[in-house]
C-alpha cells in the first residue's frame, strides 16, 4: 500500500480543497403566477402543480406527505 514520502502541508492541503464550496440555489420568478421557484423544477400554487409557466397537474397532491 502507498504512503507519502513526505508530510502534505496546510496550505498544500488546502489549496486543493478551495474547489469544494456551496452554491446557492437558482431561484425565479415564474411569469404566469409570480411565485417563487427552483428553476427546472416543477412547483405547486393553490394545490395545482407547475412546471415551465404551465399547469402539469391540476389538484395535485403530493405523494410523499
Amino acid at each position: 500500500m502507498a504512503h507519502p514520502k513526505r508530510k502534505t502541508s496546510k496550505t498544500r492541503r488546502d489549496k486543493r480543497r478551495t474547489h469544494y464550496k456551496a452554491v446557492a440555489n437558482q431561484v425565479s420568478i415564474c411569469q404566469t403566477t409570480s411565485e417563487p421557484h427552483l428553476r427546472h423544477r416543477a412547483y405547486v400554487v393553490n394545490g395545482d402543480l407547475y412546471y415551465n409557466g404551465k399547469v402539469a397537474i391540476e389538484n395535485y397532491t403530493s405523494v410523499a406527505s
